[in-house]
């Protein structure tokens, strides 16, 4: 009698928790997609552009900025125009100071031009990393948690296009910032 007391009552208490835990997971989800939805409102002229593709993912939010948005051809400091289109992103992007935020860059598989090497610049993975972290020092300077953004250069690692055409390279040269979860 005390152990199918005793089960019961576990029984009781565990469907309680994944109960518990499922209206967390709703929560969560919930305030990720209307992140997701604030993003693709505030950025509507860059997402109709193509400059700027915003993906929801299962626990994440993926925004994809084309790099001709944000940088120079050969560079890796973000002009006044950029930094204005980033600074619109922060409040959404972080608006509780509890999500991550990786910040990724990528290239096209173009060698390394002379300027670039005269400024100590020797690969696209290096170009790559300077471009994330620029990216990320943009955000901290915004206000973003510094504990709460990370930034890696990828280089021409995981192209989304062939780099045989203008079109398929610039789509290479990319910075990706991926939202993860929604916090606590």
């Amino acid at each position: 009698m005390f152990g199918l007391k005793f089960a019961r009552r576990a029984t009781i208490a565990m469907t309680g928790m994944l109960l518990l835990a499922s209206c967390v997971s709703q929560e969560k989800y919930d305030a990720l997609q209307s992140r997701y939805d604030l993003l693709n409102q505030t950025m509507t002229s860059e997402v109709n552009s193509k400059q700027m593709h915003i993906e929801r993912l299962q626990h994440a939010i993926k925004v994809t900025v084309n790099d001709d948005l944000l940088f120079p051809s050969g560079d890796w400091q973000m002009p006044t125009a950029a930094q204005q289109t980033m600074a619109k992103m922060i409040p959404i992007l972080a608006p509780m100071q509890q999500t991550k935020i990786m910040v990724n860059g990528y290239t096209d598989d173009v060698p390394i031009g002379p300027g670039l090497m005269r400024q100590g610049v020797t690969s696209n993975l290096e170009l790559s990393q300077r471009r994330a972290d620029n990216v990320m020092q943009f955000l901290i300077s915004q206000g973003v948690s510094p504990g709460l953004v990370s930034a890696q250069g990828l280089g021409d690692a995981a192209p989304v296009a062939p780099n045989g055409t203008p079109e398929g390279r610039a789509q290479n040269r990319r910075v990706e910032l991926t939202l993860a979860g929604s916090g606590n």
